[in-house]
């Protein structure tokens, strides 16, 4: 079987994006949930403006609203419907204001949204994302709230237009769905088996995003690594890794998220011995014993989780290695939750996204037996968080002293307008708030810094040293600056044609 592979999808201009006057709509996509999900945003706000919708300002009420969802955690459906109630008010006040509802909880609630919340206009799903201008103008003009849910892809998600949220950095699908059966989790269900990308069309992405600007991409898949299992290729992800060394320009290359049970050592080297694919990991472990790995149908144990962990730093000595940990899951006893401990203390995870198990309806575990009181689920978290903050303050201060370079972030950091720092991600990807002396100019977000490591916490160090601060202009800095010449009505140097629209594959005018 062939890997997935299309031309550019084309959006036509709507009558809907247009006001009674004439002007644009305005729009505005809030993101609830994961990577994926915004990099589905940004395709959702690409569609919108080669439709002919307008971007809302940041005190702009906009026209329609669109919530892209997730449904792997029950705060996510109660953020969604925490933002309808809110947008409930809105309606009432403006008749020609929209609401839109995408993404996986769309999926799989389909026609209860509108049975929870009529007063929204649009539900679509996670495999016609392309469709929302359409039934945008549909519900308009039908003044009823259009629901359309399909079962497989309508086209691949990468070919759509793309609004990029970030100059220096881009999000590249290489697969979308996943062949997994995990039973606490509900993405197979509701974003379909794995469909691959064709390596020539994913390096075809990465050539345009840099040509525009970008110095780091991020390659997206429910399980990156299993990429190749379309055609037949299981050293497939090792090659792509490989072919973006060979990208000029590109400085650095991430991925999320792998699955342990799929990682080979042939990935381990090409991470090792392709210069621009960054040494930072993200291995999500779950949980530490093995009895409720089995159950989770995690076909991996702890012994592979920690052979992979000791194999990457072999290679990589100065890796940085996150995880996900689900704390509470079904006939979880206080032995297992020890064995998590255990493990997680063993793999020096400089940082850990841990969650408390909730009920997701429509997953195997949903009905399992011996579902953990919401009590124990607390005081087990309190107990793994302490653990983790003190693992990642250790990982945090052997950096002290060290020289690390910096991709400036626009505005990353909340005491950055107190402190006078500036924020960015170092190549292992901690957040680093750092200082600069008199009389430096100060660097672009997308430009490089190097700075020595001064101070450290948990979850960001601090870089005070002002004699050790190295400024690098990039390509990267170069597009932050036409992107904000453009935003003023003045284009830049090298900017895209007026109507042309920014995609992941080759620039495509809007006909």
């Amino acid at each position: 079987m062939c890997p997935t592979s299309a031309a550019p999808t084309v959006i036509d201009p709507s009558p809907a994006a247009l006001r009674a006057d004439g002007s644009p709509r305005s729009f505005s996509v809030r993101t609830l949930g994961c990577q994926m999900n915004v990099h589905d945003s940004e395709r959702l706000s690409g569609s919108l403006e080669a439709a002919g919708y307008t971007p809302a300002g940041p005190d702009e009420q906009a026209d329609v609203v669109v919530i892209n969802t997730c449904a792997v955690r029950e705060n996510a459906a109660n953020k969604l419907y925490g933002n309808l109630g809110q947008l409930a008010k809105v309606k009432r006040e403006h008749a020609d204001f929209q609401i839109a509802v995408g993404g996986c909880l769309a999926q799989k609630d389909q026609g209860a949204i509108v049975e929870q919340a009529p007063w929204v206009d649009v539900v679509f799903g996670t495999h016609n994302m392309g469709a929302l201008p359409t039934l945008l103008e549909r519900a308009r003009h039908n003044a009823e709230a259009q629901v359309e849910i399909l079962e497989s892809l309508e086209v691949f998600p990468s070919t759509l237009p793309t609004k990029r949220d970030s100059a220096s950095s881009g999000w590249v699908s290489i697969s979308v769905g996943c062949n997994n059966t995990c039973t606490f989790c509900i993405v197979p269900a509701l974003r379909g088996t794995e469909k691959d990308r064709r390596p020539g069309d994913i390096l075809a992405e990465v050539q345009a995003l840099v040509d525009d600007g970008a110095i780091e991409v991020t390659l997206l898949g429910q399980n990156v690594n299993t990429y190749g299992v379309e055609f037949g290729d299981r050293q497939a992800f090792g090659k792509l890794l490989r072919a973006m060394g060979e990208i000029r320009g590109l400085e650095r290359v991430r991925f999320t998220s792998p699955h342990p049970a799929a990682f080979t050592d042939d990935v381990i080297t090409a991470m090792a011995e392709t210069p621009n694919v960054m040494p930072s990991l993200h291995m999500p472990l779950q949980s530490g014993s093995d009895a409720i790995l089995k159950a989770m149908r995690r076909s991996y144990r702890s012994r592979r989780f920690l052979g992979i962990l000791d194999r990457v730093r072999e290679q990589i000595p100065h890796a940085a290695i996150t995880t996900d940990i689900i704390v509470g899951f079904p006939g979880e006893t206080e032995e297992d939750f020890q064995e998590t401990m255990r493990v997680v203390e063993a793999s020096r995870f400089s940082s850990a996204f841990t969650f408390q198990y909730s009920i997701r309806p429509g997953t195997p575990a949903a009905t399992m037996d011996d579902q953990v009181p919401k009590a124990v689920v607390q005081e087990r978290f309190e107990r793994l968080t302490a653990l983790q903050e003190r693992m990642s303050l250790a990982e945090n201060e052997a950096l002290i002293g060290s020289l690390q370079e910096i991709l400036v972030a626009a505005g990353e950091g909340r005491k950055n307008d107190a402190t006078q720092r500036l924020s960015g991600r170092s190549e292992d990807n901690r957040l680093v708030h750092f200082a600069l002396p008199e009389g430096v100019a100060r660097p672009r977000p997308g430009d490089v810094v190097t700075v020595r490591i001064t101070a450290a916490a948990p979850h960001f160090l601090l870089a005070d040293d002002l004699a050790a601060v190295r400024v690098r202009r990039t390509q990267a800095g170069d597009a932050w600056d036409r992107r904000q010449a453009e935003s003023c009505g003045a284009p830049a140097a090298g900017s895209p044609a007026p109507g042309a629209v920014n995609l992941g594959l080759p620039t495509l005018r809007v006909r």
